[in-house]
């Protein structure tokens, strides 16, 4: 079983939406716990509403009291009120926590404010047994532009000391290969696929995040994790099912088997 704790997606594309749907597909049971609603599609996000914290903790509790996941995740969590109320619960988790810290939408609207990102690093990220920031992201927590392999590298030391076990920075961006880094006590590991040429990247780091949760679900170290995760985003964004007349979701019917 996994939990997802997170705002949601109305198009289907990111968000718990996703995290569901690619938690489904590898084969685990999924819980959701919503933070935030959207209103968006593959074009647009027109609005964002934030739950009180008193309900995300309730939802919290009454997941944890019933079904205790194996593993859980964390997505937009807009401001820091929610993300201490998270942060509470976290230092109890008896199970490991991936935090992708979502800041903005795919199409610019910012989903978190700035006391928001510091309270995140201050309080969440010392639970974290992974963190999965895009470059921008990376660039954000780490104090420091990130704009090439080597400033990945920088980064994710910096990010790693506010007291994450390990991070994962997100090179998509980037030219070239679609360049990932991790790094953690064992060393820094790389993961490379080629670029796809596609607009329908919608959910993609949602989906990545959701799947290397799966994996840690299912009892995988975090090194197999990831490589499957890659794997799954890597296939789901090559066959993209082409929906909407924006940004499109992938396919999170992709099977590994």
């Amino acid at each position: 079983m996994a939990l997802t704790i997170g705002g949601s997606d109305p198009s289907g594309g990111a968000g718990i939406q996703a995290d569901i749907k690619t938690f489904h597909q590898l084969g685990v049971y999924g819980t959701s716990v919503l933070t935030l609603v959207t209103v968006q599609n593959t074009q647009s996000v027109k609005a964002v509403e934030l739950l009180s914290p008193e309900l995300v903790g309730a939802q919290l509790e009454a997941v944890l009291e019933d079904i205790p996941p194996q593993a859980a995740k964390t997505g937009a969590l807009g401001d820091e009120r929610i993300i201490s109320e998270i942060a509470r619960h976290a230092c109890r988790f008896e199970f490991p926590l991936v935090v992708d810290p979502v800041m903005i939408s795919k199409h610019g609207l910012p989903l978190m404010t700035e006391r928001a990102r510091a309270i995140l690093a201050a309080e969440l990220l010392p639970h974290a047994c992974l963190v999965t920031p895009n470059l921008h992201e990376a660039s954000v927590l780490a104090g420091m532009p990130v704009r090439d392999p080597s400033e990945m590298e920088e980064a994710a030391r910096r990010i790693v000391a506010l007291g994450a076990a390990a991070v994962l920075i997100k090179g998509g961006h980037l030219s070239g290969d679609a360049l990932d880094l991790l790094y953690s006590k064992d060393g820094i590991r790389r993961f490379s696929s080629p670029r796809i040429d596609t607009k329908h990247t919608h959910g993609t780091g949602c989906t990545y995040s959701a799947a290397i949760t799966a994996g840690l679900a299912q009892g995988l170290p975090l090194l197999q994790a990831i490589e499957r995760a890659k794997t799954f985003i890597t296939l789901a964004i090559q066959s993209n099912p082409g929906l909407g007349r924006g940004c499109g979701p992938v396919n999170h019917f992709v099977d590994l088997r």
